[in-house]
Order: structure tokens, then sequence, then C-alpha cells
């Protein structure tokens, strides 16, 4: 059963797009439309398209009218609203693109945002030079050798441990305000993290050498 979500958002446009055969719901919100129909992206395959539309015109725009899914409500963002909807139609597993870029106000927001849901989805980002997501407190990932791997606590972590960086942790703390663990890279092909306390972003980038 196909039961991811592939979602876009409104941050920069990805370079290339995944295998849309992979999914299960393929959704955008308002904004991305625009690019995703610039980029010749295949609209036919959008299950919704959620957002206030008040940036949309044109009979072009008309024939997708019946996928879209007016959500006005100002004090959500447009990614949370998609998100809602997403979990109303029972996937929990989603792939994002658009979190990034531009404004980055935008970016600090959608990652507030996955926290937010993160007990109820599990959300992995994807962007032109990383794929990033919130991790549980025994967490591996395999095949990283000598990828950048940076660790961000949200905003702290007690007690974290890592096996397989060129600069480990044992038992030590993060902080936004003190130490953060961004730009270290995977010596093994296997890294492990634990940590016993707070919440955790890890961000698996490029090869570092």
């Amino acid at each position: 059963m196909k039961d991811k979500v592939l979602l876009f958002i409104n941050g920069d446009p990805p370079k290339s797009f995944p295998k849309i055969e992979d999914y299960g719901l393929i959704a955008c919100t308002d904004g991305a439309f625009h690019y995703l129909k610039n980029l010749k992206f295949p609209l036919e395959k959008l299950d919704f398209i959620s957002g206030d539309f008040d940036s949309h015109s044109g009979s072009d725009e008309d024939i997708y009218k019946e996928k879209f899914i007016y959500t006005p409500d100002q004090n959500k963002t447009d990614f949370h609203k998609a998100l809602e909807i997403i979990l109303e139609r029972g996937f929990t597993d989603i792939n994002v693109f658009g979190a990034s870029g531009g404004e980055q106000d935008h970016f600090l927001g959608n990652l507030t945002v996955a926290f937010g849901f993160k007990d109820q989805l599990s959300i992995k980002f994807y962007d032109e030079f990383s794929e990033y997501y919130f991790i549980p407190k025994n967490f591996t990932v395999k095949g990283v050798k000598n990828k950048m791997i940076s660790l961000y606590p949200f905003p702290l972590v007690e007690n974290i441990t890592t096996k397989g960086l060129n600069w480990p942790l044992t038992n030590g703390n993060l902080s936004i305000t003190s130490r953060i663990g961004t730009r270290n890279f995977a010596i093994e092909d296997e890294v492990s993290i634990e940590y016993k306390k707070g919440d955790l972003l890890i961000f698996t980038g490029r090869n570092y050498l």
C-alpha cells in the first residue's frame, strides 16, 4: 500500500521531483501550485490544493478547482492547515518539499509547525542541500558515511551520546543558547544517537569530504 504523502509548500521549488508513483497522496499549498505549474509538474496527479487562493486567477487554474480546499484561517499557516487535512485523511508519513529558502521566518515557522505535529505525524523535509526531521530518543541512520550530519536541539537536548560521527558526544547537552551540534560528519556508514530529554532535529546533507 502506498501510505506516504508528497507535499509541496511555498518555499524554494525543488530542483527535481521524486517518483510520484511511490506516493498514495500528493498535495500542495496554493503558493506551491504556481511553481509546480511553471515546472510542468503533472497537476492532474494532485489530490488536493489547499490555501486561501487570494493569488489565484485564470482559466487554466479553473481546470483544477475541484481539487481546491479553501482554508481561510489566518491563525494557522498553510503548511499547518495542509497537515491537518492529511491527518484527517488517515495518512501519517509525509515527505515535504519547499519548506526552506526565501524568507527565513517561513523556514523557522515550518520547523515549528512540524514540531507541533511530531507525535502524530512522521514529517521529513527535503531541499537542495539536505533532508531533515525530528528524531526519537533512540535513533539510527544508515548509509551516511562521509555525509554531513548536523544535530540541532529544539531548544534543549540532555544526555546525548552519538556513535559514528567524527566529533562524538558522550552524555553531553545541546542547547540553542550555548552549544549546538551542526556541521559534523559521519565516519561510519551507520550513525546512532541516544538522548534522555528534549527534542532533536537531524540534518543529513551531501558528502562532507
